[in-house]
């Protein structure tokens, strides 16, 4: 009887019209790390955050939570498209994450504000720091960071607008 699960499988060969480098791989994985970081980091606040306006940034922080996700899996399923396997393990993010790491315990929504703005923007400064070498090896996968650059800051801008002071916070608005 064939064992069907062990049978030679050496004999495949595809042949796909691209196959990502070292680097487009060390670039998306950090990315992917960084997405799945967030995934946790908005969790963890959406769970413990208390104080003035705790609802909308509750809610908020979900948002936060689904893009992460989505990114995170879009990323990642890009990976294994163009050949290369995501680490999304839970040591291999507490190593290569770049985000702030998120207190334990209960967090003021003022505090929570400022730590998730500073995740979500250290999540765009990852893709934007990727985007121009992803872009001259893929530019199929720029297009995702296009995506992705759009909406974290969009929610960054969000989230952060909780704690500005019109006209006086930094960076300063440009007006026209």
């Amino acid at each position: 009887m064939t064992d069907m699960l062990h049978s030679d499988q050496s004999t495949h060969v595809a042949q796909p019209p691209f196959t990502a480098s070292e680097q487009l791989a060390t670039h998306l994985q950090q990315l992917a790390v960084d997405l799945i970081d967030l995934h946790l980091v908005a969790k963890q606040a959406h769970w413990n955050v208390v104080g003035l306006n705790f609802r909308d940034l509750h809610l908020q922080l979900d948002e936060v939570v689904d893009a992460a996700r989505e990114f995170s899996d879009q990323v990642s399923e890009r990976m294994r498209a163009i050949y290369v396997t995501p680490d999304g393990r839970a040591t291999t993010v507490a190593a290569q994450s770049s985000l702030p790491d998120f207190p334990t315990g209960e967090v003021n929504t003022a505090q929570a504000v400022d730590l998730i703005a500073a995740s979500l923007y250290a999540v765009s400064g990852t893709a934007r720091r990727i985007h121009d070498d992803v872009d001259a090896e893929d530019p199929t996968t720029a297009d995702i960071l296009h995506a992705i650059i759009e909406r974290i800051e969009q929610l960054a801008w969000m989230i952060d607008a909780e704690n500005r002071i019109a006209n006086s916070s930094l960076p300063r608005p440009i007006h026209r």
